[in-house]
């Protein structure tokens, strides 16, 4: 099994809108649609050619990450850390009329509404504002954002600014470590210490739990998708960049996972499969995620779902499954919808998932990352 993982030097330094986002009214869920009895059909997958495809998919992201620029008066550390996810460093912010890598700029201390970090009793505490499309709305979301961004990922000697202070990034870890409790979401967690952490690390909480990657990473597998964030998009993700890490430090082949490991295997397994079923004839995937097949009018809410959705795949499918025309499809149907809406605000969490996916899909079928673009011209690659 060849799926997909990017590694820095070495194992401890494992290295992300629009100008108004509109949060709440472009999410809005699509009508269902009937489960097709069998597979969609490959006769249109003729039609996609992967070297326009690629030609494509760097047009909109040129255009996601010049095109819709963010600036520090009217956004928030919610839309920007999606930025940088998807363009790690490369991710731009304006800042009273002049314009820096948004990373850079939060990582020096930048003032950014929802952007608070503080130093906590085992290293640095970014503040939880649960819910919030400002702040960090979920647990160590920051710090499983910056380990995914762009394709490497910061490194953890990388420094931060918390309270007036320099810190490392490892102290965001280090915090993350002694915070984590049984039952929690750690979805982001994992996501981070999958990254971060050697794929034998064993911890002791702040509460006396002893806790190993196996035993997060089951508690992660055995936890409801219908009722996680995005479907349970993130959280396939997390079990994904988790399994595709063990198995590349143990040499392991997916067939042998036990415990745990075995668990979430079968869970993203299964995802995909039901990712596939419910495809839409367009190549869009489900609006209702992996709960039933289902559409939507609302082609904000379809950018959300296939582009979170088309993140996941394109962390978890074997190399050679990139190929298959319903994947093919579902590349296209995406690089389709954000050229469509390339003149209308969009709500950046969907954006930034869905160039983040592509710009994985990308690394692996085009053959190389996203080049330079030309940033006076949004939209147009420097020939």
């Amino acid at each position: 099994m060849v799926r997909f993982a990017f590694f820095l030097r070495s194992p401890s330094a494992n290295r992300l809108c629009v100008a108004i986002c509109s949060i709440s009214a472009l999410l809005l869920a699509g009508g269902c649609g009937r489960e097709p009895a069998a597979p969609l059909s490959d006769a249109t997958s003729d039609l996609v050619d992967v070297a326009s495809l690629c030609e494509r998919i760097d047009a909109v992201l040129a255009h996601a990450r010049d095109g819709r620029r963010l600036n520090t008066s009217d956004h928030a550390a919610w839309q920007v850390v999606h930025g940088i996810l998807a363009f790690g460093d490369d991710f731009p912010v304006d800042h009273e009329g002049t314009t820096s890598p948004a990373l850079d700029y939060l990582l020096t201390g930048g003032r950014l509404t929802g952007w608070t970090l503080r130093p906590g009793s085992e290293g640095v505490v970014a503040v939880l504002d649960p819910g919030s499309k400002t702040g960090q709305g979920h647990p160590d979301q920051w710090l499983g954002y910056l380990s995914q961004c762009s394709l490497e990922g910061l490194p953890l000697e990388a420094t931060l600014s918390a309270g007036g202070a320099t810190y490392p990034v490892s102290d965001l870890l280090a915090q993350a470590k002694h915070d984590l409790r049984p039952g929690q979401e750690a979805t982001w967690t994992l996501m981070a210490f999958s990254t971060y952490l050697p794929a034998d690390a064993r911890w002791t909480a702040g509460d006396g739990t002893e806790w190993t990657l196996e035993k997060l990473v089951a508690m992660e597998a055995a936890a409801d998708l219908a009722e996680s964030a995005c479907g349970g998009s993130h959280r396939l993700y997390g079990l994904t960049v988790a399994i595709n890490r063990y198995l590349a430090a143990t040499g392991l082949n997916a067939a042998d996972l036990t415990g745990g490991w075995a668990d979430a295997e079968a869970r993203i397994q299964a995802a995909i499969e039901t990712a596939r079923r419910f495809q839409q004839p367009d190549g869009s995937f489900s609006t209702s995620f992996f709960e039933r097949p289902s559409t939507s009018p609302d082609v904000f809410a379809k950018i959300g779902s296939s582009g979170h959705t088309f993140e996941f795949l394109a962390m978890a499918l074997e190399q050679e499954r990139l190929d298959e025309p319903w994947v093919r499809r579902a590349a296209d149907a995406l690089v389709t919808l954000l050229e469509q809406t390339a003149d209308v605000p969009v709500e950046c969490g969907g954006l930034y998932h869905a160039a983040h996916g592509l710009v994985l899909y990308r690394a692996r079928m085009c053959g190389t990352a996203l080049p330079d673009l030309a940033s006076d011209s949004p939209g147009r690659l420097v020939p």
